[in-house]
């Protein structure tokens, strides 16, 4: 396995390098207020105009065509850099990408200029309250009227769902069919009335996720994505995009790692055996993922598809996050209840922490998936 990049991948690092050096903003407010989310906008327009808005979206939707590679070096460069969280992240990594497959000429003329442009930013409407894991289970209803949809029913955890223009979401148009059956793909304007996005205020005090109810909401049935009651099918490939994607960057995981040495050090506890063992297990851990991503990244440049080994990836990042961060305010100790600002970013960070191993699949569905798809286990 040849690991060095290639001319045309040194001058891309370099080139991404050195303009996010330049250009990456400090200090934009949170993207969970309506001030932050506009701040957040205005840098992926800016991003869009540099040529880095979607990299691997093709050339002919105005991308750069970028292999696996490219993506996981910008990924790379951009956390090293310090860069914002990208608001625009699901229309340019699901919704468009999904509209490429399955959606008409008409939705692709419409809908993908501003998705690539961070002008309109979509969120993801699938979870409702009583249809998580089991998303086939969902009940908001979509019943046709002449040329439109009337929409009903309860979506929750919609990532930027109190600031998005649009929502993909997944809705039921035929009641009597199997679960899996008779669900559709379908985009709507958050502007419409009847739609009511209701923020969930976090911890932190923010609001990075919404409820939105929908009542009486009508939709032009043209805003279907593929066919009627077919979007099961739609979303597996909504969801393949991001299974597909290379995985979150292991400097973050190996730079957390030499923040916990920083911190025995400050406390005087790095010659303690127990917090040596411990951090140089979570070190054996950063390196595995480190190994494991370099593994996908190499299937992924060869047109391989990851599949249900995906949900490796899932569990390993998600997992030693968790822990680390966990850790980290242990090592702390009592000043990691206080307002120092180191303690703040921990305490902040294993929150954060904690909602990953449930979003994207609960780490106990992953387990699952890795045993019965990868593994060819029986069902429990």
């Amino acid at each position: 396995m040849d690991l060095s990049y290639t001319p045309e991948q040194e001058a891309f690092w370099e080139e991404v390098r050195t303009w996010l050096a330049a250009n990456v903003p400090q200090d934009l407010p949170s993207a969970g207020t309506r001030e932050g989310f506009e701040a957040h906008r205005a840098w992926e327009q800016e991003l869009f105009r540099a040529g880095y808005g979607a990299i691997r979206w093709p050339v002919e939707y105005r991308g750069r065509g970028a292999d696996p590679v490219q993506q996981a070096i910008f990924e790379e460069e951009y956390f090293l850099a310090g860069g914002p969280e990208r608001v625009s992240v699901l229309g340019k990594n699901l919704m468009g990408p999904s509209l490429m497959v399955h959606g008409s000429e008409e939705q692709k003329r419409e809908w993908l200029p501003g998705i690539l442009s961070a002008d309109v930013i979509w969120s993801q409407g699938f979870s409702e309250p009583e249809a998580g894991s089991d998303l086939a289970s969902l009940r908001t209803r979509a019943v046709l009227d002449g040329d439109e949809y009337v929409v009903n029913g309860q979506k929750i955890w919609t990532s930027f769902g109190a600031f998005a223009d649009w929502i993909f979401a997944l809705v039921r148009t035929d009641p009597d069919a199997p679960k899996h059956k008779g669900i559709s793909f379908l985009a709507v304007d958050m502007k419409t009335p009847g739609v009511d996005p209701r923020p969930i205020v976090q911890l932190d005090g923010h609001a990075g996720f919404a409820e939105v109810f929908f009542t009486d909401v009508r939709v032009p049935a043209s805003n279907v994505v593929g066919e009627v009651n077919s979007g099961w099918g739609v979303a597996m490939t909504t969801l393949g995009f991001e299974r597909d994607a290379p995985a979150a960057p292991a400097a973050r995981f190996q730079r957390q790692v030499r923040r916990l040495v920083e911190i025995a050090k400050k406390r005087g506890l790095d010659d303690d055996p127990v917090v040596r063992d411990r951090i140089a297990a979570l070190y054996v851990r950063a390196e595995t993922y480190r190994l494991h991503t370099v593994r996908k990244l190499s299937r992924l440049s060869h047109g391989e598809s990851i599949g249900a080994e995906a949900s490796m990836t899932k569990v390993l990042w998600s997992e030693l996050g968790r822990d680390a961060y966990l850790y980290g305010r242990e090592l702390l100790g009592p000043l990691g209840e206080s307002l120092d600002e180191t303690a703040d970013d921990w305490r902040h960070g294993y929150w954060l922490s904690r909602a990953s191993t449930i979003y994207a699949g609960t780490s106990e569905i992953q387990r699952n998936i890795i045993a019965e798809r990868v593994l060819g286990l029986p069902k429990g």
